[in-house]
């Protein structure tokens, strides 16, 4: 059972501290995706993993044993790097191989084991193929199958997508959720792209300077954020903050923007308590193009900044009490800049977060 279990792990550069004693537990089979921005700690954290960094504190274990010692060749882990690393002069065949030639194995192992990851992600017609005759996914998918070759206990994946563009990406993501599903086996996967870590994660982990944030499943992390910066983070567009305080019994913003309580934070709140109010753009909406309201959304006229069609929605910027928001109209029609419409704002998914910890208030 390939479960990974971080225990208060921490990792100095010197006296800079960059990993502040995380601890994760990894279930055998689990995709747990890392995420957050540059310089949070996510790669530095799998590279401790992987035994590509040394930690400077806590434990790590992979299956049951501690492997703060242990060189990666023991560790029974596959990495796949953003990077692709093949061999260019190999083919396809012999990158796929290679590991297992140097660890000895039989020629018919290797071919066996080759033929098994070619099979599963489908490159068999490339196999005689060196990398420069291949496109960024099937080098991709190249990488990956050296992965699996060896059969591993834990995949790590370090952002593996970030050098292909958008359509290749969206495939690639489905390519990974596959052979997840096929191999069966530990995943670890860092990516900054949020999209990435909501379309692949069984669990994601948040991270902000060398700290865990909030881990949980896609969407408990998407309607439930523990703090501004996970709920501007996750979800795209990001949520609209907007910075008020709680007076006679309503929520009270800049320019005499007011609007009640939502019901769900009624008794959470207190007589001039400084908040900030979280919206989606899911959240308001135009009259006419909008979802149904759970609650009695108050109405505001607001004029439309800019607008950007997405076929099948519009995302719609504007201001309100001095802050710029973005909105969504469904079923879209053409908005002029400047045009001005009524919009909702459903309350009952709004969020309150406290304006001196950022913690929201649930």
């Amino acid at each position: 059972m390939a479960q990974v279990l971080l225990e208060n792990v921490t990792k100095n550069y010197g006296k800079l501290e960059v990993v502040h004693g995380i601890s994760l537990d990894i279930a055998h089979n689990e995709f747990v995706v890392l995420v957050g921005p540059s310089g949070c700690g996510k790669s530095t954290t799998l590279r401790m993993i992987a035994g590509l960094e040394e930690i400077s504190a806590g434990d790590i274990s992979i299956g049951g044993q501690i492997v703060n010692d242990m060189p990666p060749r023991d560790r029974n882990i596959s990495m796949v790097f953003q990077n692709y690393a093949l061999y260019p002069h190999m083919t396809v065949r012999e990158n796929l191989g290679f590991s297992l030639q140097i660890a000895g194995k039989p020629p018919a192992e290797i071919a066996r084991a080759v033929g098994e990851a070619a099979g599963i992600l489908s490159l068999d017609d490339y196999l005689d193929r060196k990398p420069s005759e291949l496109s960024g996914g099937q080098r991709q998918r190249v990488a990956m199958g050296r992965a699996i070759v060896r059969h591993p206990d834990v995949f790590l994946f370090d952002e593996p997508l970030s050098n292909l563009d958008a359509k290749l990406r969206a495939q690639m993501r489905v390519e990974i959720k596959k052979l997840h599903q096929k191999i069966q086996t530990t995943v670890i996967y860092v990516t900054h792209d949020q999209v990435e870590a909501m379309t692949l994660a069984d669990r994601i982990v948040i991270m902000r300077d060398g700290n865990v944030e909030q881990q949980g499943t896609p969407n408990e992390v998407f309607e439930r954020p523990v703090n501004t910066f996970v709920a501007t983070f996750i979800g795209s567009p990001p949520m609209n903050l907007l910075p008020g305080r709680v007076t006679g019994g309503a929520l009270v913003f800049a320019r005499g923007f007011t609007v009640p309580v939502p019901h769900n934070f009624a008794e959470l709140v207190a007589e001039g308590q400084e908040i900030v109010l979280g919206f989606r753009a899911d959240n308001m909406m135009p009259e006419g193009h909008a979802l149904n309201m759970d609650e009695a959304s108050p109405a505001i006229e607001m004029a439309v900044i800019v607008s950007e069609p997405l076929g099948t929605e519009t995302l719609l910027y504007t201001e309100l009490a001095g802050q710029e928001v973005q909105a969504k109209m469904l079923k879209p029609r053409p908005v002029a800049d400047g045009e001005v419409l009524t919009f909702h704002l459903d309350l009952a998914q709004c969020h309150l977060f406290d304006a001196k910890t950022q913690n929201n208030l649930r």
